[in-house]
């Protein structure tokens, strides 16, 4: 029930924007002042004219009123404007007759109509697919924006009876299908590629229309909160497992450098005696260690002068800090 009624209160919003803006549209090529200040020129003329041909305010001129009366409505009525960005549909007798504008035109009062007039600049709209199953059956809501243009505003109105509402829903059809056959993961990763698919599709459908879609750009994803959970506990478990692999590939480095470090010492003595006494020398200069050490030792690797230089160094920096 609450699926039925949101997409009840969403098909009434694209209606009353359709309203809107349909509208809009057609009031700018309704009345107008340019109309209303030449009807009044033409009564002001037609009193001017019936003043000099009676002489006096007082009497009227039958014929000069009617011809007055008649050419004020055809100005009144006849004249219409169009901005910059529109072209008005006119009708003769029902019949399509022809496209004007932009700027100012004229029609034939009662013969002819302007059913329409029709915006020509890029116009956004934004639409859902309202919770559509992908390829892996999971249930997405996924929102997208459409950028389209009306290039042929004769095709838009005599081919289509509501070509805003007809690109709404096909834009939403198409979007279900895409849906429908990715996967979860390609919605994700390759929302420019689909929004591409999408344009395609539409522009393929409305171009018979005179209307053009320029592009589709899918602005979000929305998943359930469940998926969600998941989908963050599996993110979390592969960055651990990802971390122990570094860890066990680091291991396995040191444990190769130690291999040939081995080798080294074991072909070369020497290299091992001086790796030693090098361990020893350091650990000697630390404040306060103690280092024990077999008796051998002094002997092999000459740890007497080691540690005199070490109580050495000891000592002159111990004065030095006195001084």
């Amino acid at each position: 029930m609450a699926e039925k009624r949101e997409k009840k209160v969403a098909q009434s919003g694209l209606t009353r924007e359709y309203k809107a803006t349909t509208q809009l549209e057609a009031e700018a090529a309704s009345l107008n002042w340019v109309a209303a200040l030449v009807t009044a020129v033409v009564v002001l003329a037609g009193a001017g004219l019936n003043r000099l041909v009676e002489g006096t305010w007082q009497q009227w001129n039958i014929y000069i009123i009617i011809g007055t009366a008649l050419v004020g409505n055809i100005c009144f009525f006849g004249i219409k404007i169009a901005n910059q960005w529109e072209r008005a549909v006119v009708l003769r007798l029902g019949k399509f007759r022809a496209l004007k504008g932009p700027g100012p035109f004229f029609i034939i009062p009662i013969i002819e109509t302007v059913v329409r007039s029709v915006d020509m600049r890029i116009r956004s709209t934004d639409f859902s697919s309202e919770s559509t199953l992908t390829k892996d059956t999971v249930p997405v809501n996924v929102d997208a924006i459409c950028f389209w243009m009306v290039w042929d505003a004769k095709k838009a109105i005599l081919e289509v009876e509501n070509f805003f509402l007809a690109i709404i829903l096909s834009a939403q059809t198409a979007l279900r299908d895409i849906i429908g056959t990715h996967q979860l993961s390609e919605l994700l990763t390759h929302r420019e590629k689909l929004g591409r698919r999408l344009q395609e599709i539409l522009d393929e459908k409305t171009n018979p229309w005179g209307i053009t879609v320029q592009s589709v750009e899918i602005r979000d994803i929305i998943l359930p909160k469940d998926l969600e959970d998941a989908m963050s506990k599996e993110a979390q478990a592969e960055r651990e497992r990802h971390a122990r692999v570094i860890l066990g590939t680091a291991e396995t480095e040191i444990a190769e450098k130690f291999v040939q470090a081995a080798k080294q010492y074991e072909s070369n003595p020497g290299a091992m005696h001086l790796r030693g006494m090098n361990m020893l020398f350091e650990g000697l200069k630390e404040k306060g260690s103690m280092i024990i050490v077999p008796s051998s030792a002094l002997e092999m690797m000459n740890l007497g002068a080691i540690g005199g230089m070490a109580a050495l160094s000891q000592v002159k920096s111990e004065k030095n800090r006195h001084e």
